[in-house]
């Protein structure tokens, strides 16, 4: 019998013996009259369950304040003195350049250089935080996700045998094990996402800033809104929100990361929400042709290659029905929108070199709308001033 504890070894086991705890049962169960089997040793505020132990919520509330502040402070501050630079060389920093300039001009300013690894060491301690809150008390977890794993609403589809490609396989946002190969991922990426959304003034504690985009979501022509699919749906927060707002759709959320879907799939439960999740690829989902009214995915593509967005795009046009619609909210490509210039250039580079955004690069020079032509939909092509200013543009599949 596997013993839980050696999940936690060397990163270069963790994916294997992730999937052979992944036992790839489907629950089908209706939620009985027993109580829930939810572990909450501190309680809960609304839908977040309190970190295990008061030493671990203080190091978070510190290591949240200390990324707001250098997310605003001390990043103004770096832009001032990066640009300062670059106008003292001569060249104008409302211009990109060549990276190689950059780096060249700014790799030894202290206040630049600072900034940057504020957002680094800041993270990995996070990280660290979060995994340590849960994998101290590994056999408690993990036998609550198991105990989830029977219990409905909703259903949960984990595949052990799931070739998972190397695209899916790093540690995305430095998260120890990325998506596929820590069975804590889901918690990781939850409390950790958290942080991302307060530095950037968007409370999320309570899913509120998905409940806000699954709003935004347009409808087709003929109202007809019977099933959704959320491609790439991490943990699911906007799949339980798109659940929200259509009470009476079927709703499926698809994601590569087995231990994603695991921890989302318990947190729906929770909420008492009617939400199917299924491990799988948002490129080849095997559902069946024009199954679906709605799909949508969320901030999925500038984490896979490019090749990839344009398969999913193709996947989304074959599942839809006609006159179906396909709303991908996302990170504006080519460049950030109203900002443009070398500094905007540069911290696209250091989310690309330092955050583990392998393909972010890569996504900032697609063609997102015509690409999304090519798959066959009529795009409108409506930006959106948002931070995710992809938001507006969503295709629908003609009649």
């Amino acid at each position: 019998m596997l013993d839980r504890r050696t999940l936690f070894g060397a990163a270069a086991g963790i994916g294997t013996a992730a999937a052979s705890l992944f036992s790839g049962r489907k629950a089908a169960a209706e939620a009985s009259n027993k109580s829930l089997p939810d572990v909450e040793k501190r309680g809960a505020l609304g839908r977040l369950e309190r970190l295990p132990t008061l030493d671990a919520e203080g190091r978070d509330d510190f290591l949240t304040g200390f990324r707001n502040w250098r997310g605003s402070t001390v990043q103004r501050a770096a832009k001032v003195r990066f640009e300062k630079v670059l106008a003292e060389a001569g060249h104008d920093p409302k211009n990109e350049m060549p990276m190689d300039k950059i780096h060249t001009l700014i790799e030894n300013d202290h206040v630049v250089g600072t900034e940057g690894l504020m957002r680094v060491y800041s993270q990995r301690m996070a990280h660290r935080n979060f995994y340590l809150s849960f994998a101290d008390d590994a056999d408690t977890y993990l036998g609550e996700m198991e105990a989830y794993d029977e219990i409905g609403p909703g259903t949960l589809t984990l595949n052990p045998e799931l070739d998972i490609p190397s695209y899916a396989r790093h540690e995305i946002h430095m998260q120890p094990g990325g998506y596929v190969g820590n069975p804590f991922a889901g918690h990781l990426y939850h409390y950790g996402t958290n942080a991302f959304y307060s530095a950037r003034a968007t409370d999320n504690y309570q899913d509120q800033h998905h409940a806000r985009l699954a709003e935004q979501v347009p409808t087709p022509e003929d109202g007809k809104v019977l099933r959704i699919l959320d491609m790439g749906c991490g943990l699911g927060q906007l799949t339980v929100a798109l659940k929200e707002r259509f009470p009476d759709a079927e709703v499926w959320g698809i994601e590569v990361g087995g231990p994603m879907i695991r921890y989302g799939h318990m947190r729906a439960v929770d909420e008492g929400v009617d939400v199917n999740f299924v491990q799988g690829l948002a490129e080849d989902t095997e559902f069946p042709d024009g199954h679906f009214d709605i799909v949508t995915s969320y901030i999925l593509h500038h984490e896979i290659p490019a090749d990839i967005s344009r398969g999913v795009f193709k996947e989304a046009n074959r599942v839809l029905r006609k006159g179906g619609l396909y709303f991908p909210i996302d990170f504006y490509t080519g460049g950030r929108r109203g900002v443009p210039g070398a500094y905007s250039q540069y911290q696209e580079w250091k989310d690309h070199r330092w955050n583990n955004e392998v393909w972010r690069i890569e996504y900032k020079d697609m063609d997102f709308a015509g690409d999304m032509e090519a798959a066959g939909f009529d795009v409108n092509k409506e930006g959106s001033p948002a931070w995710y200013s992809n938001r507006n543009i969503y295709g629908t599949k003609p009649v």
